[in-house]
């Protein structure tokens, strides 16, 4: 069987491009379980009132996934497999960026009124966390 957390880089986290719904009294983006979205959503949550200069994340995930909106504003996440970093700038909220287990991430450069909404494939669970840095690359060269 094939370990997701340790055989995961950053290459496995892609920008998705949600359909669009284009309407003179505004726009409309659907996300839909396992259509649009590679997983069945368990946990929709969000940060906003980030203050400036502030970061969030800061953690790996043993085995959940998920799609990171920039629902208003922007913000970046700089995401690391232990040996590679990407830093991806989300600021459109048709767009979503999905990250596999196993990659370190970072939410940093939040706009003021930003507002970071993340489908997760899980509910929370303390033990899924990897919260030390140091631990993360352990468990990534195996």
């Amino acid at each position: 069987m094939i370990d997701e957390f340790q055989n995961s880089t950053v290459t496995d986290c892609v920008r998705v491009s949600l359909e669009k719904a284009h309407r003179v009294k505004g726009n409309l983006t659907v996300v839909e379980n396992l259509k649009n979205i590679p997983f069945e959503i368990k946990r929709v949550y969000y940060l906003y009132d980030v203050p400036g200069g502030s970061e969030r994340g800061g953690h790996a995930h043993h085995h959940l996934h998920q799609f990171l909106i920039a629902a208003s504003g922007s913000y970046d996440v700089v995401l690391k497999d232990g040996e590679n970093t990407l830093t991806v700038s989300l600021n459109r909220p048709y767009e979503a960026l999905y990250i596999v287990p196993g990659i370190w991430r970072e939410l940093t450069n939040f706009s003021s009124g930003a507002i970071c909404l993340v489908l997760a494939s899980r509910e929370f669970e303390e033990h899924d966390y990897v919260r030390s840095f140091e631990e993360f690359k352990t468990l990534k060269i195996g």
